[in-house]
């Protein structure tokens, strides 16, 4: 990791910074709230950076420990930038950042939670998980070693790396991808979708078993069905639990038990295969 940029006036060290990221890193939810969300997890993390810069003076650290205690919420995966700039921003303007910080959170939050869940939550989830099932289904251990590098390798050195190079760059950063944050999140989710498309044929699999014969004429319901549409039954099971995570009082865990209900029924009916 790159030694952060020095100056005359700085008072943070790289060790502090490790700090920072060892307890975001832990225990960012650790404390997650309806009321504030992750404020608790963010304040415990930059705490000792609160100490070092103001525990010398009671009164500014409650004031500083108070606007770091707001309402929070972003993908954990990109709370570090966002602890980054904000500690750059408090050495440089001590306790005059306590009407910054505020803000500088506010607006970042939601850009980054956009790009977070849709880089990290989606598309890194979707791709990495389906090559590990795809192998596992084979009895094969070898996707979930993938699994495990890819994360070891690329996953968490982006975690501990960012929070460095928000630092370094301080408030530069802000105004550098204020206007690449929501072009970043529609480009992420449209892959995310695409990754999810492309998985279906793949993951899901279900046809219709049922073969209609009389006489010496054969008609086979699963090819007619391809020729509409390939995979067109797992793209409709697909669609049927996107629509239920829709309606009101659905959740996740109710949808799986449906759609394993409703896999048991059809089996024995012989309507799916």
């Amino acid at each position: 990791m790159n030694e952060p940029n020095k100056t005359a006036q700085q008072k943070i060290t790289k060790k502090d910074l490790w700090a920072v990221n060892w307890r975001w890193a832990l225990a960012s939810q650790i404390q997650w709230n309806y009321e504030r969300m992750e404020s608790s997890g963010y304040l415990y993390s930059i705490l000792p950076v609160l100490k070092k810069l103001y525990g010398h003076d009671k009164d500014k650290f409650r004031e500083m420990m108070k606007a770091e205690n707001q309402y929070y919420n972003t993908a954990a995966s990109m709370g570090h930038i966002v602890l980054g700039l904000d500690i750059a921003v408090q050495e440089q303007e001590g306790i005059g950042a306590k009407d910054i910080v505020p803000g500088l959170k506010t607006g970042l939050m939601g850009p980054l939670a956009g790009v977070g869940d849709s880089m990290w939550g989606v598309i890194w989830g979707t791709i990495w998980g389906s090559l590990a099932c795809a192998f596992a289904v084979k009895g094969s251990p070898v996707g979930v070693l993938m699994w495990l590098m890819a994360n070891l390798c690329i996953y968490v050195p982006f975690r501990f790396w960012s929070i460095f190079a928000a630092y370094n760059q301080g408030v530069k950063l802000v105004t550098t991808m204020k206007d690449k944050l929501n072009a970043m999140t529609k480009s992420a989710t449209m892959l995310g979708v695409m990754v999810v498309g492309a998985m279906i044929p793949t993951v899901v699999n279900a046809k219709v078993p049922f073969v209609y014969k009389n006489g010496g004429m054969k008609i086979v319901l699963q090819d007619m069905l391809d020729q509409i549409m390939p995979h067109l039954i797992p793209v409709c099971l697909v669609a049927l639990a996107y629509w239920l995570l829709g309606r009101k009082h659905m959740n996740s865990n109710r949808v799986i038990w449906i759609m394993l209900g409703l896999s048991i029924v059809l089996y024995s009916l012989k309507i799916l295969g």
